[in-house]
Order: C-alpha cells, then sequence, then structure tokens
C-alpha cells in the first residue's frame, strides 16, 4: 500500500472513530444511560428517544449516564410530574464520585394542585454543598417539555431554563472559595418520595392514591467533554454546535435575563440569608451581584 492511501486510510479511520464517539452521546437514553434504580418503574420509547421514570408507593427510580464529562453544557427537556406532586422530587444533577465529591444540581419540588413548584438549584464542591437558591418558574413546567441546562467550564457554571439564564456560580478560588474544576462528573436524574421535606418543609405529605407520578424526558444532549478511563478528555459534540461553552460567559443580554429572573422568580438565596450566617455571608456573595 501506497503511503498515500495508507494516510487515506487512517483519514477514514479516524473519522468513523468520531462519527461512533459522537453516536455514542447522541441523546439516546438506550445507548447513553444505565437504569440504576426501580427497572419496572422506567419505559423508553421511540427506541430510546423518550424516557419516562415513575413513582408509586413501592418504588421510585433512576438514571446516570455511561459517560463522564469535565465541562460542557448538558441539556435536557423535562415534562415534570403533573396534578397533585406534593412530596415528590425530580432530580436532575451532574455529580463525581466519593465523600469530597463535587455536583451541580436541579431539583424540581413537587407541589399541590394549583401551586408553583419549586426550582431547588445548589453547588457543592470537595463534598460540601449549603449553597442553595430557589426559584418559581414563569411557566407550568407540567404542561409541556422545557430544556434545562448546565454550562460548566473552568470560570463559570451556569444554570439555563430555556436558554435564559437562572443563576451563575463564579470561579473565585483566588478569594478562596473552592470550585468544581478537577473531578469528572456523571448526570444523574431520579424521581423519589422526599414528603419529609420536600412539600411545605414536609407538612404536605404525598398522596399516593395520585400514583403513579411520572416524569418524562427527551432530547437529551451533551455537547461536552467526555473523560475516558486513561485519564483524558476528548471535546465531542452530538450536535453541529461548536464548543462555545468553553469559555462562555454572561453577556449583556444573559446579564439582563437573570437580572429578571431573580428579581421576579427568586424566592431563596443563601447569599442573603444572614440568619444563617451570622458570622458573615460566604466570600463568593460579596462579590457579585449576579451569584
Amino acid at each position: 500500500m501506497s503511503s498515500s492511501s495508507l494516510q487515506v486510510v487512517m483519514l477514514l479511520l479516524a473519522l468513523f472513530s468520531l462519527s461512533a464517539l459522537v453516536a455514542a452521546s447522541a441523546g439516546n437514553f438506550g445507548q447513553d444511560f444505565d437504569i440504576t434504580w426501580g427497572n419496572d418503574h422506567v419505559k423508553m420509547l421511540d427506541g430510546g428517544q423518550f424516557l419516562t421514570l415513575s413513582l408509586d408507593n413501592n418504588s421510585g427510580s433512576a438514571f446516570q449516564s455511561k459517560n463522564e464529562y469535565l465541562f460542557g453544557r448538558i441539556d435536557m427537556q423535562i415534562k415534570l410530574v403533573s396534578g397533585n406532586s406534593a412530596g415528590t422530587v425530580t432530580t436532575y444533577y451532574l455529580s463525581s464520585q466519593g465523600p469530597n465529591h463535587d455536583e451541580i444540581d436541579f431539583e424540581f419540588l413537587g407541589n399541590l394542585s394549583g401551586d408553583p413548584y419549586i426550582v431547588h438549584t445548589n453547588v457543592f464542591t470537595h463534598g460540601e454543598g449549603n449553597r442553595e437558591q430557589q426559584f418559581y418558574l414563569w411557566f407550568d413546567p407540567t404542561k409541556a417539555f422545557h430544556t434545562y441546562s448546565f454550562i460548566w467550564n473552568s470560570q463559570v457554571i451556569m444554570f439555563l431554563v430555556d436558554n435564559i439564564p437562572i443563576r451563575v456560580f463564579n470561579n473565585l478560588k483566588s478569594l478562596g472559595v473552592p470550585f468544581p474544576n478537577s473531578q469528572p462528573m456523571r448526570i444523574y436524574s431520579s424521581l423519589w418520595n422526599a414528603d419529609d421535606w420536600a412539600t411545605r418543609g414536609g407538612l404536605v405529605k404525598t398522596d399516593w392514591t395520585k400514583a403513579p407520578f411520572i416524569a418524562s424526558y427527551r432530547n437529551f444532549e451533551a455537547n461536552a467533554c467526555v473523560w475516558s478511563s486513561g485519564s483524558s478528555c476528548v471535546y465531542n459534540s452530538n450536535s453541529l454546535q461548536t464548543n462555545t461553552w468553553q469559555d462562555q460567559a454572561l453577556d449583556a443580554t444573559g446579564r439582563r435575563r437573570i437580572r429578571w429572573v431573580q428579581k421576579k422568580y427568586m424566592i431563596y438565596n443563601y447569599c442573603t440569608d444572614l440568619k444563617r450566617f451570622p458570622q458573615g455571608l460566604p466570600p463568593e456573595c460579596k462579590r457579585s451581584k449576579l451569584r
């Protein structure tokens, strides 16, 4: 085989390998995720393009990604439990392993019919959280699918709802604030009973006559760095988008949107809870109004 022919073969093999990597994260729940709890409470439809989790008084259910990621943009479309979902919690988060784990959380706290869902967010670094912010949504998240996203790079973590930023957590290691930038994380989601705390501090219990409670998922997308067993990272995307998340930060439009969300829909912010921190607010809370 001539050297030019060999180069062509090597190029085709490289392109095939890249296409296989992209296909492995191409938004197929059957290929990209493992069921970790309540196998008989999980349904996959349309060849793995659509997934539902269910909860009843026997079991909840959960799944996790096969891949680990170190930085990226993760999108998931979710339709939350409808009707009287009090006592239930639907989670969607990134997490590493071990007692000193890092974690980036969306948790959706169920409600009585007619009351708004609460979106609970948190950031854990080296096993420590206590950075809660909570929001109402400006729509009913049970009527249709909405996109919930994480953007995570070396400088910032952003939480987005339908591409609108609701929260940022900046890298302020220069101030001694830990930032998750070294531990790869998997994607997790679950639906479980938490009626000891989820709705009105546990005053409202789960009404099991309304079971099964069902949360639905579709259009998963990971435009991210896939962590391999060889302690290396391969940047890939399951879309035609470039990896713009690598240096993404809030622009002027993003700052206007997050101010709107935090003014109208934020209901709790650890950065303003002086009773909780009588010795002084955490240092990241003093740095920016866009917390």
